[in-house]
């Protein structure tokens, strides 16, 4: 894994809505995410976690190009990712590919699984009938997919291998980096480990980077050299995933890993008052956790907290005033 950052995010903005009606009103705005900045590094698997709603797949959906950032700005080895998903759609979409939470929503119904997966090769590799031939036969071992499953039809198979096969598409097109979006949350645990078997596999033998995107926390720890923690749109903790696992710093960490169901653990008590997101059409002042914190103080309705390092560990950042294990 390289040290240099591969992808560079940097105080990356999505409002949706916003602006004046034609009789000069003003809209209210959603700030869908809020001032996230993170970097990610070659060969490694970024874990996003939070609750529905705190931006998780908006944030992915900027970075594969299929929406513009408000503010901010991505970069992919130093060159702007929204510059040149406006320049050429597909030279970003041959670096960067997308695997959906829907596995068998995501693929055309009335295609076969070759004309699925002909489609990047023809279109973003430029492969003729041979090597498009052979490049099928490599892409359906790699996913552990017989030969003779091309001819078939999305309908005919089970979700895991619908989601084998979403994968075998992204890989067709040899990104280097591959963002998934809950990608085994609709499928059964047995099946889940043999996707994220195939999704580890792929990545030592192709060498890719991934962005991994859930709200399951076992997944995330299984899977992730790190891991971004969201809440309402803002990165509230990111760092190594055993530091973040088992010394969390923000409340809200916290909160979501006591809230993990275990064996032989008693189930996590309710939240005092309010458990719901803030309203995003009025969002709260400063830390927009704070209704929930039980470490809150006045100084929390003053403004955002900034990102600080636990000590000893400059690569663990949370954004709270009263961080965990600083008493």
């Amino acid at each position: 894994m390289s040290g240099a950052a591969f992808l560079d995010i940097d105080r990356l903005e999505r409002v949706f809505g916003g602006g004046r009606t034609l009789f000069g009103r003003a809209r209210p705005g959603v700030h869908a995410v809020r001032e996230v900045t993170l970097d990610l590094r070659r060969g490694e698997t970024l874990g996003i976690v939070g609750e529905s709603g705190c931006g998780k797949s908006t944030l992915a959906r900027m970075i594969v190009g299929l929406d513009r950032p408000t503010a901010g700005r991505i970069t992919l080895d130093g060159r702007d990712l929204v510059a040149e998903a406006r320049r050429d759609p597909r030279a970003l979409a041959r670096r960067i590919q997308y695997v959906f939470q829907d596995p068998v929503a995501s693929l055309n119904p009335r295609r076969t699984i070759r004309a699925i997966l002909e489609a990047p090769l023809r279109h973003l590799r430029g492969l003729d009938g041979a090597a498009r031939g052979r490049r099928l036969a490599d892409l359906m071992e790699a996913v552990n997919l017989a030969p003779e499953h091309l001819d078939r039809y999305p309908h005919e198979f089970s979700g895991g291998q619908a989601q084998r096969i979403g994968i075998a598409r992204a890989l067709a097109a040899e990104p280097d980096l591959i963002v998934l979006d809950e990608p085994v949350s609709a499928l059964d645990v047995s099946v889940q480990a043999q996707v994220l078997n195939i999704l580890d596999g792929l990545r030592e033998r192709f060498g890719l980077t991934y962005v991994f995107i859930s709200h399951d926390l076992a997944v995330i720890e299984s899977v992730s050299d790190r891991v971004a923690v969201m809440y309402f749109g803002h990165l509230v903790e990111i760092g190594r995933v055993a530091d973040v696992f088992a010394r969390p710093r923000h409340p809200y960490t916290r909160l979501l890993l006591a809230s993990v169901p275990a064996p032989g653990r008693a189930v996590a008590p309710p939240e005092e008052g309010e458990a719901e997101l803030p309203d995003p059409y009025h969002p709260p002042p400063g830390c927009p956790f704070h209704a929930r914190c039980p470490r809150r103080s006045d100084i929390c309705l003053t403004a955002f907290p900034p990102r600080d390092s636990a000590p000893g560990r400059a690569d663990h950042l949370s954004a709270c005033y009263h961080p965990e294990g600083d008493d």
